[in-house]
């Protein structure tokens, strides 16, 4: 059984939350899933343009083994969006990043003041992954910083919309092979019985994703909590799927969450 702290680890000999992590410069993909479900990363994708996805957050988290990474996206000056399950001790989220592994001049490093994973989080069926990120200052945008809009009420994903997923993640379905610069794919939206092999699987919270028919493109380990842009728009985040990689996968679908983010986020208004 895959536990869930197998993120995609690098060691804490990479000189912890804010230090490079050039030992595992490897080139990969997209997300892992939960205790019996890998979580995100991506596979069959590409190098993204550099700075091309500007909302993109790395998130650089110390757990009590060394650090694992997880992705995430900018919602406000002062908040990332992300997956619950990849909580852990501490966060350093890297904004305005394309090499992880270097320190770029549109970087901006910053600590996490507090999280807040949805209060109906089950981290053994990933109902309800999501999770708010506080940072302890605002962002500043710029070309390489910005914010990436959420759904529209009403404004619902569809069936064969073809969106994109980005991140930093394992692009092996076997072993490890973690990429030092930003990766993307292309993937399908499904139909919701598509996805009913997953027994906990809520369309009403959960966007089924990837085309089974296209085995090579997913999402895989180490970019859990990255974005599915669609059209501009964050309409999903990467959470679960099966170990081997193979499409389709789950992912949870922001568009329910409306009401709790803004909540939230208004509850912790500076």
């Amino acid at each position: 059984v895959l536990s869930l702290a197998l993120l995609c680890y690098f060691p804490s000999a990479t000189g912890g939350d804010s230090g490079p992590v050039s030992t595992w410069t490897q080139r990969c993909v997209l997300f892992l899933s939960q205790a019996n479900l890998p979580r995100g990363w991506i596979i069959g994708g590409k190098e993204a343009r550099s700075h091309s996805k500007p909302y993109m957050a790395f998130l650089n988290i110390s757990t009590k083994h060394g650090h694992k990474r997880c992705g995430g996206f900018l919602i406000r000056k002062d908040f990332v969006l992300t997956a619950a399950h990849c909580d852990d001790k501490k966060i350093m989220v890297y904004l305005g990043a394309h090499d992880v592994t270097k320190r770029e001049w549109s970087q901006q490093r910053l600590a996490v003041g507090q999280k807040i994973p949805h209060p109906k989080y089950n981290n053994k069926t990933q109902e309800n992954d999501l999770m708010l990120l506080k940072l302890k200052r605002k962002a500043k945008l710029s070309t390489a910083v910005q914010l990436v809009p959420l759904p529209e009420t009403g404004k619902e994903v569809m069936p064969r919309d073809v969106c994109n997923v980005a991140g930093w993640g394992n692009t092996r379905a076997r072993g490890v092979s973690l990429p030092s610069t930003l990766r993307e794919v292309d993937l399908k939206v499904l139909e919701a019985d598509r996805c009913l092999r997953y027994p906990h699987f809520v369309p009403n919270s959960m966007l089924c994703v990837g085309d089974p028919k296209e085995v090579e493109k997913s999402s895989f380990q180490g970019d859990s909590g990255g974005p599915l842009v669609c059209e501009g728009t964050a309409q999903g985040i990467v959470s679960f799927g099966r170990k081997d990689g193979s499409p389709p996968r789950v992912f949870t679908r922001v568009s329910a969450y409306i009401p709790w983010i803004k909540k939230t986020m208004r509850k912790l208004q500076d």
